[in-house]
């Protein structure tokens, strides 16, 4: 039964969840071994090859570097080499010695490589197909619209087994409408593909899996609530134009589910992707010449407002969901104890008029045994209509209540490029930094902010459309049920007529 404690640890979660212990989600039985966290390539002043020198333009791929004596506006020219990587502890990072670093080193700013990117520390190699572009649309920046949109459904959960009958799982049925081929994946590979992505895009709220549980994993209504979740957050991962095209999610919906070794191969390709960390601002192209500028006060007061705005969402999402679980509770046993109650009450009625004997009063004992019937069958009603509207609706919370969770690390660090932005500036009018340098931070921390808001813009367009769609659902679903109230009611007093 639902409860308020249920419904804050359900819808107060992490940015990143922690890894997986245990119950349905053991890691290490197909999985491959070979490859672990080590074996990762995304800490900052990795040395890189030198494409130029190996022909690397022709194949589509074409260095860039932030280090402050490279122009930022070379990054176009995709294909091309542009400057070369320095190794590291080069001259080219102290370029912006005179900006203090961040003293906490477990801040979302600098973990997520935010800090080293604005400061012109991040160098590599950026492939065609990883680039993100950002473009200014009537609602200002937003992220350039996936050119092939498509669906997945997720569809027939199956108790499977493996090991001769030793270990049991669920799988779902994938079925992707670009290619209208079905795959089969059980949830830890939805929990291994969120893990990534959460780690490769710091400043995209990469929506959050229903969550685990390691009892009852195979019953029938855990499993039908946690495919309705799973089909939620599909259908956002569908829906943002940069998620739906990475590597490792297209893999994770076209790879062949018999094809273990492909599987494997596309796996550990997204985990030794180079462009996580500081590297993953290089892959960000932002709109240039007139009038593609940001006044970064604008930014920083349309960030302020959207952080404020999810907090409210966020106090409001929860006093929604307490209610709704309230409401529900009501219905599955107080509503329908108390309709149940009435119709027991003209039972015992109807029973008593039975005593009569008399041949005339028959249709009106009949009569009030059929109310008696239809306020039972109401109280039933009752019970089942939560998972028909406000079942749906507090789904939705949950996977919003996840969005808002990741946003405070994404503001954190659009927040973190402003303030050095402020610091180089206070140094060039002191005479401490080159004007160069503080023009080159402040061009970095402009992807930074063209990425956020074009984050801000998507969630706010896929918020209108889904709460507009459930909103829509809830309501023709509540007209459903008290007409079908109705129904009941009307047949009770047509009963009468004959009396």
């Amino acid at each position: 039964m639902r409860n308020q404690a249920t419904d804050r640890k359900r819808l107060h979660v992490q940015a990143i969840p922690p890894p997986s212990q245990g119950s349905d989600d053991d890691w290490d039985d197909d999985w491959d071994d070979s490859s672990t966290v080590a074996d990762e390539p995304g800490a900052l002043g990795s040395s890189y090859p030198d494409y130029e020198a190996a022909g690397g333009g022709a194949s589509g791929r074409y260095h860039l570097s932030t280090r402050s004596e490279l122009s930022l506006g070379s990054r176009g020219g995709g294909g091309h080499p542009v400057g070369h990587p320095h190794p590291p502890g080069g001259g080219g990072a102290k370029s912006s010695a005179t900006v203090s670093r961040n003293l906490n080193r477990f801040s979302t700013f600098v973990k997520s490589g935010g800090e080293a990117f604005v400061l012109g520390e991040a160098s590599g190699f950026v492939k065609d197909g990883d680039k993100l572009c950002v473009v200014l649309g009537p609602q200002g920046p937003e992220w350039q619209e996936n050119p092939y949109p498509f669906q997945c459904s997720i569809e027939d959960p199956t108790k499977q087994t493996k090991f001769k009958g030793m270990k049991s799982y669920i799988a779902y049925k994938l079925v992707p409408s670009h290619t209208g081929q079905q795959v089969h994946r059980r949830y830890k590979h939805f929990d291994w593909l969120y893990g990534r992505l959460a780690e490769k895009f710091p400043v995209i709220s990469v929506p959050h899996l229903p969550e685990k549980q390691a009892t009852g994993r195979f019953e029938e209504d855990f499993i039908s609530k946690r495919r309705k979740g799973l089909a939620w957050w599909m259908d956002h991962m569908c829906s943002h134009p940069v998620l739906a095209q990475c590597d490792a999610f297209q893999h994770f919906l076209t790879c062949p589910s018999t094809d273990e070794k492909a599987w494997k191969q596309g796996k550990r390709k997204a985990e030794k992707d180079e462009m996580v960390g500081a590297n993953f601002f290089l892959t960000i192209s932002v709109p240039t010449g007139p009038g593609a500028s940001l006044d970064l006060q604008e930014v920083e007061s349309q960030v302020d407002g959207f952080k404020a705005f999810t907090k409210k969402m966020d106090e409001s999402a929860l006093q929604l969901n307490h209610t709704a679980n309230e409401f529900a509770r009501k219905q599955v046993t107080g509503f329908k104890k108390e309709y149940q109650k009435v119709g027991h009450s003209f039972k015992c009625l109807s029973q008593a008029f039975e005593l009569d004997q008399q041949t005339f009063s028959a249709g009106l004992n009949q009569a009030i045994a059929f109310t008696a019937e239809a306020y039972d069958a109401i109280g039933d009603l009752f019970a089942d209509q939560p998972r028909q509207d406000l079942d749906p609706v507090m789904d939705l919370l949950a996977l919003y209540q996840g969005h808002l969770a990741n946003f405070p690390d994404i503001i954190h660090v659009q927040k973190g490029a402003l303030t050095k932005v402020k610091e180089s500036k206070r140094h060039v009018e002191e005479g401490k930094m080159e004007l160069q340098k503080a023009e080159g931070i402040q061009e970095r921390c402009n992807i930074i902010s063209f990425a956020t808001l074009a984050e801000i813009n998507h969630f706010h367009k896929i918020r209108v459309r889904d709460f507009k769609s459930q909103m829509q659902h809830f309501l023709q679903q509540q007209i459903l049920f008290f007409q079908k109230v109705t129904q009941k009611l009307e047949e009770a007093l047509h009963k009468y007529d004959s009396v």
